[in-house]
């Protein structure tokens, strides 16, 4: 008894990371109503873009190779204490005697009980509950990231639509500018450099439609690879406004991303492996102690004496025991070897934490950084509309030449360019900060779900 409880498995090392009170850079509003971590993307107010989820959710391949994997994990997991459970065997051999003067057939039942002492069933527990956490671990973050890739994919689709919509007109704008720059060097009222000029930025406006054109096709085709098919439905390539997000505010706290956050999941489910392996090294410098039993039967085939013999059975039952004495010290640094590997583990948790603190503080300083760079190049493009408009009256009433309103035409167009692209980098950095957050939907009824809670199953010293 004494042996067995001096060869136990070590409690898992408590996981108590430092975590701020709150959030350096606050997002909140007391007009809107908190972001939804499950439904962030619901935000943008686009039911395409909510169809488009759901139809990634369900066909990604990445995220059903997760799924696959993790049915692996629960599969193993939940027959990990079966070695240590009685196992019954039957068997037949033939059998010769070592004089060659007679063979028998040999069949049985054999029985086999390893009692897992000294903290092997407990290592092997734990190493199974690792596995399966990690799987699902893996699984959260398969998902966290399918959801945020497949919206930043259609932002950046429909923005780029839109960019090339404004530099079309631009485009038309300049033509007209050089047109009437040609005509006005007929009459000799502008000099040659003016016509070229006018040519150079217009030939420039032409050049430029090639990024959004571009975008516009590695967008689609990446979003057609993000829902598993191998060709882009005809209808993200009609073009139609991007999506804008609506108000918000982010209710979450530091500590809720030790329970979202998938990379922290999967660095805790690291630990509990570690824990397990070094557990399995420990017991290993103890004696492996188990019952067996045996029943067998023989009879005789053949034998050169001619002598009859009749089937003849026996019964065996002993403990089974197998004790190490040297090996060179091999099991011992086998021990050491994993106890360095789960202190490594759990600095890799504690790491994990803090990358996901400051890839959330990161996202909301980029955040408020994006929503006033937006309200800045909303309200120059407002002023400009206004002298865009007042160009055209003045040159209704023959106050202004249409050059001199082409030309601030052109300006608002530009502006609104600016504008659309401030737009997309506001909604790029809202889809950065719940991806960092760990926002993704909970997997539906038909896929496996979460592995237990903490207090469902032997505490092992993880908070949950």
């Amino acid at each position: 008894m004494l042996l067995g409880m001096a060869g136990c498995a070590a409690p898992v090392p408590r996981l108590a990371p430092s975590l701020p009170a709150q959030w350096q850079h606050r997002i909140a509003s007391e007009s809107a109503k908190p972001g939804d971590l499950h439904g962030w993307w619901h935000a943008f107010g686009d039911p395409e873009l909510d169809a488009l989820v759901d139809r990634a959710l369900a066909d990604n391949l990445d995220v059903a190779q997760a799924v696959e994997r993790l049915r692996a994990a629960r599969a193993l997991q939940r027959s990990a204490g079966g070695q240590y459970l009685p196992s019954l065997r039957i068997s037949t051999n033939d059998v010769v005697d070592p004089s060659a003067r007679a063979s028998y057939l040999l069949a049985g039942f054999d029985a086999s009980w390893e009692l897992g002492l000294f903290g092997r069933s407990e290592g092997t527990r734990r190493e199974a509950q690792g596995a399966l956490d990690a799987s699902f671990a893996d699984l959260r973050a398969a998902r966290v990231s399918l959801v945020a890739e497949v919206v930043r994919e259609w932002v950046e689709l429909r923005t780029a639509q839109q960019q090339e919509q404004l530099l079309t007109g631009i485009s038309q704008a300049r033509q007209r500018a050089w047109d009437l720059l040609k005509i006005r060097q007929g009459l000799q009222l502008v000099p040659s450099t003016a016509v070229d000029q006018a040519q150079a930025s217009f030939e420039q406006s032409k050049a430029a439609l090639a990024a959004p054109r571009q975008s516009i096709d590695a967008s689609a085709q990446r979003l057609a690879v993000l829902l598993g098919q191998n060709h882009p439905d005809p209808a993200w390539l009609q073009a139609a406004p991007p999506p804008e997000l609506g108000q918000w505010q982010l209710a979450s706290t530091p500590a809720d991303l030790l329970r979202t956050r998938p990379e922290i999941a999967r660095a805790q489910a690291d630990v509990l492996q570690a824990a397990g392996a070094l557990a399995l090294a420990h017991a290993d410098l103890f004696p492996s102690i188990g019952i067996g039993g045996s029943i067998d039967w023989s009879t005789d085939i053949d034998n050169n004496r001619r002598l009859g013999s009749s089937p003849s059975g026996i019964i065996s039952v002993g403990p089974e025991v197998n004790i190490p004495l040297f090996d060179w010290g091999i099991r011992l640094a086998n021990e050491h070897a994993r106890d360095h590997q789960l202190k490594a583990a759990v600095l890799a948790y504690r790491q994990a934490v803090l990358q996901g603190v400051a890839e959330v503080e990161t996202a909301l300083g980029s955040l408020q950084q994006q929503e006033q760079r937006e309200a800045r190049s909303a309200a120059a493009w407002q002023a400009l509309r206004r002298v865009d408009q007042s160009m055209q009256t003045r040159q209704r009433l023959h106050l202004a030449s249409a050059l001199e309103q082409t030309e601030t035409h052109i300006a608002t167009a530009q502006a609104a360019l600016e504008l659309a692209d401030a737009r997309a980098a506001h909604s790029l950095a809202y889809i950065a900060l719940f991806k960092a957050l760990g926002g993704a939907p909970l997997p539906p009824a038909d896929q496996p779900a979460a592995p237990a809670a903490a207090a469902d199953r032997p505490a092992t010293g993880i908070p949950r």
